[in-house]
């Protein structure tokens, strides 16, 4: 099983032993900076927060990769999907956040997506 989990903010906690994870960090940054094309920040916080959540996982004995993934959180999801065929989409981030992303990124890309619980099914 492959699970791509979206880390938006700080590390969730995700059933995912036995399984491929990839942890995709979107580089989000102000309106400003992106208008002023300074993403070097939002790039470097996105590392980090997509190695602290590979190191989470580690901990935990589960083997995960991570990458720095396109500011808007569906597209870093959409481009990492051709290079790593998930099963499951895990979105890492607090509820508020969550609520709008989990039945957008279920609509778009036919996958169970889940958070912290909450999740919706494969699409028939």
């Amino acid at each position: 099983m492959n699970v791509l989990i979206l880390a938006l903010d700080a590390a969730i906690p995700a059933e995912v032993h036995g399984a491929e994870v990839l942890v995709v960090a979107p580089a989000v940054n102000s309106r400003l900076r992106h208008w002023l094309s300074d993403e070097d920040g939002a790039r470097r916080r996105a590392a980090a927060r997509a190695a602290a959540f590979v190191e989470r996982l580690g901990r935990g004995g589960i083997h995960a990769e991570g990458r720095v993934g396109d500011p808007d959180p569906l597209l870093a999801i959409a481009d990492a999907l051709p290079t790593f065929p998930a099963d499951e989409i895990v979105i890492a981030a607090d509820a508020e956040r969550a609520d709008d992303l989990l039945a957008r990124a279920h609509d778009r890309f036919a996958l169970p997506v889940s958070h912290a619980g909450e999740s919706f099914p494969r699409a028939a």
